[in-house]
């Protein structure tokens, strides 16, 4: 029940930005499927650089994060840890489930930075 929920809730979602963005001229004008598309790549990008980031690094040996997530499990299950982690952290959304350490706080702290203010760039490009 509970994937069939899950399920239901990511197609609504889709489908509501397929709606936004196929309806785009009706938005104030101002707003281009170019410049939307283009903000989601970068943020996709970027979270996808700090996750490569976290997992290199935590392959080198270093401590990023507590209880050392990034090196249990497979490859693959360090990198997605990675990948949620940046992702996160990115979006500012910090749940409070990882939490990083030594090294990892400075480079967590600048890429909450860049998620904080890149929504304010897209806006300023979208406005200006």
């Amino acid at each position: 029940m509970d994937r069939l929920f899950a399920i239901l809730v990511i197609l609504i979602i889709i489908s509501s930005l397929f709606v936004f963005i196929k309806n785009y001229q009706d938005v104030r004008g101002a707003f281009s499927k170019e410049l939307f598309t283009s903000f989601i790549a970068i943020y996709f990008i970027l979270m996808l650089g700090f996750a490569l980031l976290y997992f290199l690094l935590s392959e080198a040996g270093f401590s990023l994060l507590i209880d050392q997530p990034l090196q249990a499990g497979t490859s693959f299950e360090r990198f997605f840890h990675s990948v949620y982690f940046s992702g996160v952290t990115l979006m500012t959304v910090g749940y409070g489930d990882v939490t990083p350490i030594g090294i990892g706080k400075p480079i967590a702290l600048f890429e909450a930075m860049i998620g904080y203010l890149l929504p304010a760039a897209f806006l300023y490009k979208l406005l200006g």
